[in-house]
């Protein structure tokens, strides 16, 4: 049933849905937790050790994180694997071009979106999680690393553009999700794409209030 479902248009589809919705609600709930640099290096280095140790004595030490990483890391490669296979797919049976309508652009940002938000990661993980570029670079000092992390122009560069896609993203995604899963009724197709356009400004707005904190010295 499995190897039908993956093997099948609708069901590759359901996946990226799915996958992306995963994604979604890790999205915000990293950007609240990001909010907490605004109240001082102790209220955030104390959320990241809380962190790792969720669920302590029955989880040791970091297991929470990794169990979400790997979880995070799965949903991540299912999403791109469906969206590269979807994507040949519609080449193979439509080798002639649609003539170029709205919808064009929408697709053109999801997929180049995509390949930005898969090169942001790589970067993040190196600045933040494994400190190999960040100029601090010392585990356990979140609050630290970030203020050290955004005072270079580069990396505030590449967040900027990379939050930007990823309001793009969620923006067009948000509402492909619940067309996939059936839930636009034409009732609640306005409140959906309202509900998309939302969720992408304040997703966006509150990642990238953190380099513009840092850059404006109100996080020092």
């Amino acid at each position: 049933m499995l190897r039908t479902l993956w093997g099948s248009t609708i069901g590759k589809k359901a996946v990226m849905a799915v996958s992306g919705l995963m994604m979604l609600i890790y999205l915000l709930v990293h950007m609240f937790g990001n909010l907490k640099v605004f109240f001082g290096p102790a209220e955030m280095n104390g959320y990241a050790h809380w962190l790792r140790t969720f669920g302590s004595p029955v989880l040791h030490y970091e297991w929470f994180l990794w169990v979400a990483r790997v979880v995070l890391l799965a949903a991540v490669v299912l999403h791109g694997v469906s969206a590269y296979q979807l994507s040949r797919r519609d080449i193979a049976a439509r080798p002639v071009k649609y003539r170029r309508r709205r919808t064009d652009y929408a697709t053109r940002t999801m997929r180049w979106g995509g390949i930005i938000l898969a090169l942001f990661i790589v970067w993040h993980v190196l600045d933040l999680t494994t400190g190999t570029v960040n100029p601090r670079g010392q585990a356990g000092h979140p609050y630290e690393n970030i203020v050290a992390g955004f005072q270079n122009w580069y990396a505030n560069a590449i967040y900027i553009v990379a939050m930007l896609a990823v309001g793009l993203h969620i923006r067009h995604g948000f509402w492909s999700a619940a067309q996939t899963l059936g839930v636009t009724r034409p009732g609640a197709a306005r409140l959906l794409k309202a509900t998309a356009t939302v969720l992408a400004v304040v997703i966006t707005a509150g990642f990238l209030s953190v380099p513009i904190g840092v850059m404006t010295g109100v996080v020092k």
